[in-house]
């Protein structure tokens, strides 16, 4: 039996097989090859299974708070060594805590006045900074640090946190004319670290490679770290690290195959110790949005956003935030693409039936709205973070002043109050001796009457309810001196550290302070010129530094 041909079943055909020519090009534009996907499903899997890492992390760190609760206030060596296992917990896990832990280390260190805890201490400090991009923060904080009679261990840990620091610089600069000096300087530290670690040991090897890489002697470095991959008493940090810094090798060799799966054992072994300071997930999206894996490379660069948002590393926030629009641009343009592709058969289409150019013309229109919704959405987003930046820090602001004001208040009526009392007795005494006409009582009861210590007293409540309001004030101050120039008070302040008490408290009128220490204006001036110029902090910038101090 013949089956009748009729016009509809003949422009059915031709739609199915538009239809199935445009499924196979699009097909073809999604057809992507992961280099080294096998490994890339255990990289996702890991990456499944971070919040399980990071749960025994923070069970590990809730033991250490414990223990360091338990430790009496008074036992700084137990308090120092709790802090220190703290510290290294956050170390690459979080940057704030590790800061707060390592600030908490240098106060402790000189509170034992021992040279050695204290030099460590500031290390630490530094490492913290440099490794959250605070380039300036860094070399003024490791310039404290007299690293000639510490021990070679520590002077080791200097050179190379130098070292790092200089590379570091060089990368974020990354141009021709700065990057050389600093990669010289780098160079020369790293040196100095190598002559004092010991031989053999994973720092003296990891830095020889680092060096090697910056010289441009990659093949020694290349040699250097399959060597020290092959050494079984790897930690996972130092996997990562030593596995991360090889695949530079190979994507400069231009392999980036081998430098993919490099950055994937890298990857993973960051995410199983809880490791959040990292450039390896990063560098890997890279890679992959390259070899034209958009998906991973996406999904991958969200990863490491979470981990640079959640670490508080600025310079790695400013790195993927770079890259982000570029992989987020080419999934709109391969969306772009499959589009182009649609409407090229559509074209063709409209040839036969009109209706497929209506559709397109749909299509297309929505895909603008779309793209009009999008851009909409992003402002509002972008709006909404800033106002809620700004009313993070205005509540900041007025916590503080709310804190101030209530201390403040609290402290004046009480002083009014013990005046008020000073004042009625003085009356009473004064009204009865005049009573009985008693002269010569009068005057020795005006005599008696001490202005200066009133003064004295009003001044020192001052000291005492500042200090409750700020009780790292004369810390934070010391820290804007040389050593040699620091101030050594405890529970009152000197002239030098009430001027500026006064000033973060607000008043910063010379006049007004001049009239609260009476002093005169010009000997106000004097001190204050004389304290900036004392200073490690230019004159312009110290009165700021000094309002950055916070309360309590």
């Amino acid at each position: 039996m013949s089956t009748k041909t009729t016009p509809n079943n003949v422009l059915s055909r031709i739609l199915l097989l538009l239809i199935c020519i445009n499924l196979l090009l699009t097909a073809k534009c999604q057809d992507n090859t992961a280099p080294g996907s096998a490994n890339l499903s255990t990289l996702n899997t890991a990456i499944a299974s971070s919040p399980k890492y990071d749960t025994a992390k923070q069970a590990v760190i809730q033991q250490l708070k414990n223990t360091l609760a338990a430790t009496p206030k008074d036992n700084l060596p137990a308090q120092f060594e709790d802090h220190r296992r703290l510290y290294e917990e956050y170390k690459v896990f979080k940057y704030d805590s590790a800061f707060t832990y390592a600030r908490a280390l240098r106060s402790i260190a000189l509170k034992l006045d021992d040279p050695v805890k204290t030099t460590y201490a500031r290390l630490q400090l530094g490492f913290c900074l440099l490794s959250s991009g605070l380039f300036k923060e860094t070399l003024d904080s490791l310039a404290e640090i007299q690293i000639g009679t510490a021990p070679d261990s520590l002077q080791a840990e200097y050179y190379a946190l130098m070292g790092r620091y200089y590379y570091d610089l060089g990368d974020f600069d990354n141009d021709s004319y700065n990057t050389p000096v600093y990669t010289q300087k780098g160079n020369v530290y790293i040196d100095s670290a190598l002559h004092r670690y010991p031989p053999g040991s994973f720092n003296a090897s990891y830095y020889k490679g680092l060096k090697d890489i910056k010289s441009g002697e990659r093949a020694r470095a290349l040699a250097e770290y399959r060597q020290l991959l092959r050494r079984p008493d790897l930690t996972l940090h130092q996997l990562a690290v030593t596995t991360s810094t090889l695949s530079d090798i190979y994507i400069t060799n231009g392999q980036p195959d081998t430098a993919i799966q490099l950055l994937i054992r890298a990857a993973i072994a960051d995410i199983e110790s809880s490791t959040k300071e990292t450039a390896a997930i990063f560098n890997l999206a890279q890679l992959l949005y390259k070899k034209g894996d958009v998906r991973n490379a996406s999904n991958y660069i969200e990863t490491a956003i979470r981990d640079a948002v959640f670490y508080g590393a600025r310079q790695r926030k400013v790195q993927v935030s770079a890259i982000l629009p570029l992989i987020e641009g080419e999934k709109v343009r391969r969306v772009e693409d499959q589009k182009s592709i649609f409407v090229t058969w559509s074209v063709i289409a409209t040839i036969l039936l009109g209706v497929v150019v209506v559709l397109a013309i749909t299509v297309y229109r929505q895909v603008g709205r779309l793209k009009a919704a999008q851009a909409i959405i992003t402002q509002a987003h972008i709006k909404e973070q800033a106002i809620n930046q700004r009313l993070l820090e205005t509540n900041n602001k007025l916590s503080e002043a709310n804190k101030i004001k209530e201390e403040y208040i609290g402290y004046f009526f009480n002083a009014d109050s013990e005046s008020f009392a000073k004042i009625e007795k003085f009356k009473r005494s004064l009204e009865q001796k005049i009573a009985y006409r008693k002269w010569d009582e009068i005057i020795a009861l005006v005599n008696n009457t001490n202005l200066k210590k009133e003064k004295e007293e009003m001044i020192h409540n001052f000291d005492m309810v500042f200090l409750r309001l700020f009780p790292d004030f004369i810390n934070r101050f010391n820290a804007l001196f040389r050593p040699e120039d620091q101030v050594e008070l405890k529970d009152n302040l000197n002239t030098d550290l009430r001027i500026f008490a006064l000033i973060r408290m607000g008043i910063h009128e010379n006049e007004k302070i001049a009239r609260i220490l009476e002093y005169s204006v010009n000997t106000i001036n004097t001190y204050k010129t004389k304290i900036k110029n004392r200073s490690i902090v230019p004159n312009e910038e110290f009165e700021q530094r000094i309002m950055e101090i916070k309360t309590v």
